[in-house]
């Protein structure tokens, strides 16, 4: 199958050419030169890689970037220890060479840095996958968002947060350009 590209900016006049046999999707421009081809698996995994990003613009809290070591405990008892590779109000990211499949339960438990022996507990739900490392950055794991979260953890949580975000805004907006 053949489909012109007819109103994406920049890409006007070229096609993308699906290969079933083959699982390919093939570009070509106006004349039919090939100018690449894309895996099928190629595009499938890109676009599970971003499944994460499909709901920042949901979360009722921001997050920061924040490595925690936390403890897992799956609805059928099993318990593995792991870090988290950010947190908000509303869940945390969970690292993990072997994600749970989205829709499982689980509860969590973790100290803050600002509060090392004060244990915070949840209960969570698997919403999204990150199966393999992306970009040398991102590493595997599972979006994990609260179902059952003491509001006074919710709050130690919301404000760390903000204190975090605050403070690496000020940092970043301190280093001029010329100083990097």
């Amino acid at each position: 199958m053949k489909f012109s590209v007819t109103s994406t900016p920049g890409y006007a006049g070229k096609s993308l050419v699906i290969d079933a046999d083959r699982e390919v999707i093939t570009i070509e421009d106006a004349s039919g030169r090939v100018l690449g081809d894309v895996p099928w698996g190629a595009v499938i995994e890109r676009v599970l890689a971003d499944e994460g990003a499909k709901f920042a613009h949901c979360r009722a809290y921001p997050r920061a970037n924040l490595a925690l070591k936390v403890r897992c405990v799956t609805a059928d008892g099993q318990t593995f220890d792991s870090l988290t590779g950010g947190i908000g109000g509303g869940g945390m990211f969970i690292e993990s060479s072997a994600p749970l499949s989205v829709g499982s339960e689980l509860s969590v438990e973790f100290a803050l840095p600002d509060r090392p022996l004060h244990k915070l507990r949840a209960k969570g739900r698997v919403v999204w996958v990150r199966n393999k490392m992306e970009r040398h950055l991102l590493f595997p794991g599972m979006g994990v968002q609260f179902v059952d979260i003491d509001e006074e953890a919710k709050k130690m949580i919301v404000d760390l947060v903000d204190a975090l975000n605050r403070s690496r805004q000020r940092r970043d907006s301190s280093v001029s350009p010329s100083s990097s």
